[in-house]
């Protein structure tokens, strides 16, 4: 496997590295918020002990209580850096967060999914400092939730709740003059790369370097004045061999390119920052979907990235990595990450081991002005997290109208829709956009169905010809594709989810799935290569199957809960791969 060159193994955010660093996952102290006093939770005095980043949730953590908690604390011990900035990352904490240092509140952080951060310089000083996170959640499904339950028990494709940090807590050290945040567009057919940068102090005696390596030569290098709040350079990338760049249009996955930012102030250098990027523009065009202008026919598997032993955090970056081979040797070449934004790790892996991303925005329940407000608030953090990952080759915007259930007829309903999708295509103009996947469309880049038959031939006979999928028939169980108001306008159609085949040979308890279970692997083979089959022959430019491993109660993925295939692996890659 060939890394980037500023990979650090375990550092969580592979994509902007900085050397000075802390990783605080391990051990902390930890309660309930029944079982402690403010004043002794705000003075770290708190009873238990938890593993940082599993919730209290699962087994990893080491307390395993699956009751609902409203509120939890987490305290650690911490030493100040002097003469840096000592900024500290929480990578996603559920829900509402409020983190103080020695008794004082730093700052407060709502949503479950995307990264925040705190400078805690000023509250801390020398010797030993007591940080304190505390957490609020609640069984509420007007929250982002994404498949989290909102009872007291699982119920149907809705899992345990994950409460409190579930993705690792960090410092790093920094200079007062920094880089802030860079944005990165890749235009591969033109050979170029467009920078925008900010930093923390623009001004005309500060600057912006960059250095861009190819298979460790050098390709670009410059310098831009930081003299406003955004800075924007379009850089051509030269190569000995025209072939690295000309050939990348026509490459099934994207050239990584390294790159080293530099920040200097009166001509010190005062940050450095590792990155890489890849030269990939995944688009709709004429009716396709395609990467650098040349059609990509999608073969996903929907993927909730859910672990038995800790919930929807990764146990490790070994477990990564070994999701995305086994996803890859089945014959996949991209998943739809269902209902959760991933540790952002995973995404590194699926950049360099070529692996293409459906980033999907985790659904909440109802429909208000605040679930408005809320939502659009928290998908620009999502968006602007994962940005520059080539992975990322589409982002969906709701899922099955969850939390949007008049949308099919309701044209208030169908305007927050389309405005979600006009906001994501604001931060991005250039990869699809899906408002609403499965069904009931307003404005979208790509129509998508969902479809859960288990008879490979009644799938086709539903979708055989394109007339019948955009006009849907509700008498067949086919979809009304489009919402009320609302035509198709040409885009390209994708199977977005179907299968799910419940397999039950070695199910104990609850066992759910869709439609008629099987009970062998022969069974299971023969209803996966009818279902696969019917797929391919209809009028769709790739398909999403129903899904990548089993999560507690819901059996119907291809591989056990503990990554154990339920039919051989070679055997599903024939599936994927075989021509109709």
């Amino acid at each position: 496997m060939k890394h980037a060159k500023c990979y650090i193994k375990d550092y969580p955010r592979p994509q902007f590295v900085r050397a000075d660093w802390l990783l605080l996952d391990g051990e902390w102290a930890f309660a309930f918020g029944e079982e402690v006093t403010k004043k002794q939770a705000l003075a770290g005095e708190l009873p238990r002990r938890i593993r940082v980043p599993f919730t209290y949730e699962t087994k990893l953590s080491g307390i395993g209580d699956e009751t609902p908690h409203g509120t939890v604390w987490y305290a650690c011990k911490l030493k100040k850096r002097a003469g840096k900035r000592n900024i500290l990352n929480i990578d996603g904490a559920d829900y509402l967060t409020t983190v103080y240092v020695n008794g004082k509140k730093v700052g407060v952080h709502e949503g479950a999914y995307a990264r925040f951060s705190f400078d805690l310089t000023d509250f801390l000083h020398g010797g030993e400092n007591v940080l304190v996170v505390r957490c609020d959640d609640a069984n509420d499904p007007s929250l982002i939730r994404g498949k989290q339950r909102w009872e007291d028990h699982n119920h149907g494709c809705h899992y345990v709740q994950m409460t409190g940090i579930w993705k690792s807590v960090w410092m790093e050290y920094a200079e007062e003059d920094r880089l802030e945040y860079v944005r990165i567009t890749p235009y591969p057919n033109d050979g170029e790369v467009e920078f925008t940068f900010t930093v923390t102090h623009p001004a005309p005696d500060v600057s912006i370097g960059y250095r861009i390596e190819y298979a460790g030569k050098e390709v670009a290098a410059g310098k831009v004045a930081a003299i406003g709040a955004e800075q924007r350079v379009r850089v051509r990338l030269a190569s000995d061999k025209s072939a690295d760049i000309v050939g990348i249009s026509y490459m099934d996955w994207p050239s990584m390119y390294d790159v080293q930012f530099t920040v200097e102030k009166r001509a010190k250098v005062t940050d450095r920052v590792g990155s890489y990027f890849g030269m990939a523009d995944f688009s709709v065009r004429d009716g396709q979907f395609t990467h650098c202008m040349i059609p990509k026919y999608l073969k996903m598997v929907l993927d909730q990235g859910y672990w038995p032993e800790s919930g929807f955090t990764p146990p490790s970056e070994e477990a990564i990595i070994e999701d995305i081979r086994l996803t890859k040797e089945m014959g996949f070449n991209a998943v739809r990450k269902h209902e959760k934004i991933e540790d952002e790790r995973y995404m590194y892996y699926a950049d360099i081991m070529g692996l293409g991303v459906w980033c999907e925005m985790p659904s909440s329940y109802y429909y208000s002005e605040k679930s408005i407000e809320k939502t659009a608030a928290q998908w620009q953090e999502i968006i602007r997290q994962n940005y520059n990952h080539p992975s990322v080759i589409a982002w969906v915007c709701f899922n099955e109208s969850w939390g949007v259930l008049d949308l099919m007829e309701k044209e208030r309903t169908q305007n927050y829709v389309s405005a979600l999708y006009y906001l994501t295509k604001a931060y991005d103009a250039r990869r699809p956009v899906i408002g609403n996947d499965g069904w009931a469309h307003t404005q979208t880049d790509i129509l998508t169905l969902h479809q859960y038959t288990q008879d490979g031939k009644k799938l086709y006979s539903m979708y055989a010809d394109r007339e019948k999928i955009i006009g849907g028939d509700a008498r067949t169980g086919v979809q009304f594709a489009m919402a009320q108001g609302w035509e198709y306008a040409g885009q390209p159609i994708v199977l977005s989810e179907f299968g799910g085949t419940a397999f039950k040979a070695d199910a104990h308890g609850e066992a759910w799935g869709y439609g008629s279970a099987v009970n062998s692997a022969e069974e299971y083979l023969a209803r996966l290569r009818s279902l696969f089959e019917a797929a391919k022959k209809m009028p769709v430019v790739g398909y999403c199957y129903t899904q990548l491993t089993d999560v507690q109660q819901e059996v119907n993925g291809l591989l056990k809960e503990d990554r154990t295939p339920k039919a051989p692996i070679e055997e599903i890659r024939k599936i994927n791969e075989a021509e109709v």
